[in-house]
């Protein structure tokens, strides 16, 4: 699956999305992890990741905070955000989301916070 394409970013997200980068920053901060993730779910409740890299489960922040947030009994998301080094979103957590949420925007962040944009598709 290839990855999908980040668009335009907004002037500045809304407090909550602003939230959801900062949960992401901590996320992956606290551990040393290539990402960080978090996502908010129809209730307004937040679920926030970092990428697992164990030689039995590999999994991407994105989809690690997707899947604590259906554990949690979410059946929608409003919104994700993903903080990585890289310059894309990756196909699994892109993925992830859509299952849960067909439009809600993701938001891709570099580590400091900077907004690289967002997919909405």
């Amino acid at each position: 699956m290839p990855d999908p394409l980040i668009e335009t970013a907004p002037a500045q997200l809304d407090a909550e999305d602003a939230k959801l980068v900062t949960l992401a920053r901590g996320a992956r901060g606290r551990v040393g992890a290539v990402e960080g993730a978090a996502v908010r779910d129809q209730d307004g409740r937040t679920y926030a990741a970092a990428t697992v890299g164990l030689p039995s489960l590999a999994l991407t922040a994105l989809q690690l905070a997707v899947a604590q947030a259906a554990a949690a009994g979410a059946t929608l998301l409003e919104a994700a955000a993903v903080v990585t080094e890289g310059s894309n979103l990756d196909g699994a957590g892109h993925a992830a989301v859509r299952d849960l949420a067909p439009s809600a925007p993701i938001h891709v962040a570099a580590p400091d916070g900077t907004l690289i944009g967002t997919v909405t598709s």
